[in-house]
């Protein structure tokens, strides 16, 4: 068998190969911890969980080395996209986001860095994100292992914030608080932006919005990074099949589409459903004209990423 078999063709994003090789397209770049020389943010990555390897890496604004006595400040954690399977919180993309986010927004924020399929499949990443969030709860006495979040943040404060995959952990991670919960942290938010979402059954306008090959591509993964998942109506991807989805452990959620996103009627259909299950919140739906998935990543200068970013600095304040 010559080694240049492929077992699984997600271009874009990545290749499998028969002999277990895995080969990823794109977002494999790494930037490192910095301060920020435009906005003074400064980042640094810390150690969660040494077995299995979660790590995080955290954003403190300038205010927080400028202004004393010391306020506390909101909390954010995010969780990046990628498909569950490429991109890190040290990518080069989130990175520079986050500092620009942490800079405007003026919040701490905790990105985390959760494991990666094929190589660590589906239910990892959820895992992997509940530990991160457990981590964080144990600093809100203020003797927790990291000093910033025990000087800076303020535990009372947190919001959850994700882009396509990273919107669909948001989602899980505020639905386990929800019925869980989480000792010292109080959830008032999420940000879902263009959400990883998917059923058997098409919403809205899918059937012309999102070509067949398109519906089998996101399907197919889905069920390569959750081989044991029940498919594409899995709660996990459908919250519209999760009977418990009343129960999201916050007030407020916003909610971002784009016109020209296959997922946009997922999104659409999520802030539909979510009003109608008995849950007490508030959700807001934005929908960007012209523009396709995480368009704001790919060009954070243009006036509908610009547009966008206010509106998550004003939900986080």
């Amino acid at each position: 068998m010559s080694n240049e078999e492929l077992a699984y063709d997600f271009s874009p994003m990545l290749k499998v190969y028969k002999d277990g090789r895995v080969e990823r397209l794109i977002g494999t770049d790494i930037a490192p911890p910095s301060t920020d020389p435009k906005t003074g943010v400064q980042s640094k990555d810390v150690v969660i969980s040494q077995e299995p390897g979660i790590s995080a890496r955290l954003y403190i604004p300038k205010s927080t080395t400028t202004s004393s006595p010391q306020t506390k400040l909101p909390l954010l954690i995010y969780f990046h996209g990628g498909g569950f399977c490429i991109e890190s919180s040290s990518s080069p993309t989130y990175h520079n986001y986050l500092n620009a986010l942490v800079s405007e927004a003026n919040v701490v924020a905790v990105s985390v860095d959760y494991r990666l399929a094929p190589e660590h499949p589906l239910p990892a990443a959820y895992e992997d994100s509940w530990a991160a969030l457990k981590w964080v709860a144990s600093h809100s006495d203020g003797n927790g292992s990291e000093d910033w979040l025990n000087s800076f943040a303020d535990l009372q404060r947190v919001f959850f914030a994700g882009d396509s995959a990273g919107g669909n952990l948001a989602h899980n991670m505020a639905l386990k608080v929800g019925c869980e919960g989480l000792a010292g942290v109080n959830l008032i938010g999420i940000v879902l932006v263009h959400p990883y979402f998917w059923g058997t059954e098409s919403v809205g306008g899918e059937e012309s919005t999102a070509p067949a090959a398109g519906r089998e591509f996101i399907s197919a993964l889905w069920r390569f990074t959750y081989p044991s998942t029940s498919g594409s109506d899995d709660p996990f991807f459908n919250p519209g099949k999760d009977s418990k989805l009343g129960e999201l452990g916050c007030v407020k959620v916003l909610v971002f589409v784009a016109e020209k996103d296959m997922l946009k009627d997922r999104g659409v259909y999520y802030s539909e459903i979510l009003r109608k299950s008995g849950w007490k919140g508030v959700v807001e739906l934005i929908e960007a004209t012209g523009e396709g998935h995480v368009f704001h990543l790919e060009d954070p200068t243009c006036d509908n990423a610009v547009a966008l970013e206010k509106k998550i600095v004003a939900f986080l304040n």
